[in-house]
């Protein structure tokens, strides 16, 4: 086991590997920019390191300043947690080559399951069912493009090869929109990405987002831990998060897991991912994988008892894998809701200082925070200042628990969505459950504030 690890993320990611290490008897480093001295993780720090100024490219995303952070402090691995530099691939060879291990997959598993087309070539080789679509990067003459459209079927979805996070996607109904959106697509690709490959597929009109979460180790054992139903979410980004699925039967859940660990042995793949997919009429078209762990990992702890960030560590230090497939059970039901620093009708960020925080507690309650009262939420980054995740026996029980966790907590001097999650949670749809990718959005539609 490591003696040190450097934690090179910020936020509520950053404390939860914080505390897996403090429970594996690990030292941990923190860096941190100049907006997040005050943060929670810096203050519990073994030791934290200042990398630079507020802005990500000075700070979050400037590698050589993370890995002189790690030299200096004697850390022997890097913790990437999730967005920032988790899925560069070239960070993760610069942290082997300087001598460190990298907690997450090889530099080319990344670049095989991170570029999306790639990776659909991957899944293609290793049975797992895509959606259907182009055969690899759309080319660049318009007659070829519209006749992959047209084989397709409108409408279709254009999509940044590189992209991630909800973006780079359009979605286009008739051909007379169509060369004009991939033009766009790519433009936006290559700015935001670096990569301006784009590729086409079918949009599916009701699916949901189902993911299934593996984890393998470095000597071929790879297991899959259940799945998690994603599909409450708005502009592609999720809020709501459950586990198990509901509605999905299992058996249908084992095959398709079973071809996701089939796919990690065959990619040689270390570490946690995750397998996303859409779900519409009781089939299973993958979209993408994340090499790395999510912000929704949660729900599938509470569900299987396994901690993945501690998991994540023991693989990178050569450990095999504490469990196999037969070993993991499903337990209960659990819910995740999104908190985020923003108005919970319109979305615009609410950043500021936070007058009051009290948490909601009680059994089979969870809050993964960095937020304290008197913290102030830097307007640099992401909205997130935490995930409440509750677990009950059943999926009803989980939806009340979550009610009631929803209205303990007061956040005081800024705005978030928590009055948003309390109406969902009680929408009658929504608790039936299997509502589809685009129930949030059109339900904003019809609740206008």
């Amino acid at each position: 086991m490591f003696k040190k690890i450097l934690i090179a993320n910020r936020g509520e990611i950053a404390l939860r590997i914080q505390r897996a290490c403090r429970e594996l008897g690990v030292k941990s480093v923190v860096v941190y920019s100049e907006a997040d001295r005050e943060a929670k993780y810096v203050k519990l720090a073994d030791e934290a390191v200042c990398i630079g100024p507020a802005p990500s490219a000075q700070s979050y995303l400037n590698m050589p300043a993370i890995i002189s952070t790690a030299e200096v402090t004697d850390a022997e691995a890097i913790h990437p947690g999730y967005g920032f530099l988790s899925e560069n691939a070239d960070f993760a060879d610069r942290v082997e080559q300087s001598g460190f291990k990298f907690i997450g997959p090889t530099g080319d598993s990344i670049r095989i399951m991170g570029d999306k087309v790639s990776a659909k070539q991957a899944m293609i080789k290793a049975g797992v069912p895509c959606v259907p679509g182009s055969e690899g990067a759309l080319p660049d003459d318009a007659a070829s493009i519209r006749a992959i459209a047209r084989k397709i079927g409108y409408p279709v979805i254009i999509k940044a090869a590189g992209g991630g996070g909800g973006r780079g996607m359009r979605v286009v109904h008739t051909e007379a929109a169509l060369i004009n959106a991939v033009q766009m697509t790519k433009a936006e690709a290559g700015a935001a990405f670096g990569n301006p490959n784009v590729y086409m597929e079918k949009f599916l009109q009701n699916p949901r987002h189902i993911e299934i979460q593996i984890i393998a180790d470095t000597f071929k054992n790879a297991v899959y831990l259940g799945e998690r139903d994603c599909s409450m979410q708005r502009r592609h980004q999720k809020i709501i998060e459950e586990a198990p699925a509901p509605g999905i039967p299992r058996k249908l859940i084992e095959r398709i897991g079973d071809r996701c660990t089939a796919a990690c042995k065959k990619i040689g793949y270390r570490g946690a991912g995750t397998f996303e997919f859409l779900y519409e009429n009781g089939e299973f078209y993958f979209i993408e994988m994340n090499t790395r762990v999510q912000v929704e990992h949660p729900v599938t702890e509470m569900i299987t008892g396994v901690d993945i960030v501690q998991t994540q560590i023991r693989v990178a230090a050569g450990e095999k894998l504490p469990f196999t497939q037969r070993q993991i059970e499903i337990r209960g039901h659990a819910v995740e809701c999104r908190v985020n620093a923003e108005d919970p009708y319109n979305f615009m960020p609410s950043p500021g200082r936070i007058s009051l925080w009290h948490p909601p507690g009680g059994p089979g309650v969870r809050v993964d925070s960095h937020a304290y009262t008197n913290y102030f939420v830097p307007p640099n980054y992401d909205s997130m200042i935490g995930k409440i995740i509750v677990h009950a026996p059943t999926r009803e029980q989980a939806l009340l628990r979550m009610r009631t966790a929803l209205d303990e907590t007061v956040v005081e001097g800024i705005k978030t969505n928590i009055p948003l999650h309390r109406e969902l949670m009680a929408d009658a749809k929504f608790m039936q459950g299997g509502t589809n990718i685009h129930y949030l959005e059109e339900w904003m539609k019809v609740h206008k504030r």
